[in-house]
């Protein structure tokens, strides 16, 4: 498994990395011990960068990783680089709200630490901005658990490449995550650029599109039963049958090239640059084992050209989040 950095100064981790919302039900039933199997996987595969949120489940996902480290020892621990972050909370009325306190901050990475069995992670994530806090502030409140010992590196989520420059001006950033894929490339239009500049890693969640770059795109009739999906425009009718028709091309272009969609998702996407590291989700173990197949395979130019031709820019119908999914997230082009 070949290694890329986490950040100028940050840890090196395997370029694939795993997705933990999985552990949580988010797409689908699971058991811990499904969870459990895709982390046995991942060992064995020299996979070791995991990536969680206290949000997750409400704490599942952790819970999860951290039974599994306590059942497999010192070995998994020194293993895995782990990553999780805070500032999704709720209001007095239970309405979702976003908060980016120093106190919110490190009385939910407390709570991480405790469920996940560990005394420091390895990277802590502003989950979600709240635009009211100036970011410099935001990221001295992260910056002040570094000094504590709690995270040995922070990182945001989902924010443009202006604000990812004030921050870098506080505290070096290790990590900036958004969704990345070919059917999502807005980072292309300077997120992308401004992390390579600053020396910060680019963490690709959402890699395959939530299914859509695989050979299993998740059925119509199991959208119905996903919270997040059945309300996502990409997955309403007739956006989804439009994006079913439209990958299928890609699924093609897959088995002529003589491996799994999902793998060639994963190639396509590591070849965006060396900072860029995707963070797919799976409850499959055979699914993971394409995902790690991804990372095996050298793209040349001509080969991305006849990816961008099946899937150009912009060919996804409906947007990447409705108007209630794109609240907390910053629009910068």
């Amino acid at each position: 498994m070949q290694s890329r950095r986490l950040g100028a100064q940050g840890a090196d981790v395997s370029a694939l990395g795993i997705g933990a919302m999985s552990f949580a039900e988010f797409y689908g039933p699971t058991t811990d011990e499904n969870s459990y199997a895709i982390m046995d996987a991942a060992m064995e595969a020299g996979v070791t960068h995991i990536d969680t949120s206290n949000v997750y489940g409400m704490g599942r996902s952790e819970t999860a990783i951290g039974a599994f480290l306590k059942s497999r020892g010192t070995a998994a621990r020194d293993h895995f680089v782990i990553a999780t972050k805070a500032g999704i909370s709720k209001d007095a009325d239970g309405n979702r709200c976003f908060d980016n306190s120093p106190g919110h901050f490190e009385a939910e990475l407390d709570k991480s630490l405790e469920r996940l069995g560990v005394e420091c992670v390895d990277l802590f994530y502003m989950h979600r901005y709240q635009a009211e806090r100036p970011i410099e502030e935001v990221t001295e409140a992260l910056a002040a658990l570094v000094r504590k010992g709690k995270t040995k590196s922070i990182g945001l989520s989902e924010i443009a490449p202006s604000t990812l420059r004030r921050a870098a001006a506080v505290h070096p950033i290790a990590a900036v995550q958004s969704e990345y894929s070919l059917a999502t490339r807005a980072p292309e239009l300077g997120l992308l650029q401004a992390c390579a500049e600053l020396g910060t890693a680019f963490v690709a969640f959402s890699p395959v599109g939530r299914s859509f770059l695989t050979d299993d795109p998740i059925p119509a009739v199991r959208v119905a039963e996903l919270g997040f999906l059945k309300v996502n425009p990409r997955f309403q009718q007739p956006n989804y049958d439009y994006n079913i028709a439209a990958t299928d091309k890609f699924r093609t272009l897959a088995a002529e090239m003589g491996m799994p969609a999902a793998s060639l998702a994963i190639a396509w996407t590591m070849k965006k640059g060396g900072h860029v590291l995707p963070i797919p989700g799976t409850r499959s173990t055979a699914h993971f084992a394409e995902l790690v197949q991804g990372t095996n395979v050298s793209l040349s130019d001509s080969d991305i050209a006849r990816i961008e031709q099946v899937l150009p820019v912009g060919w996804a119908h409906g947007d990447r989040y409705n108007a209630g999914q794109w609240v907390g997230l910053e629009r910068y082009c």
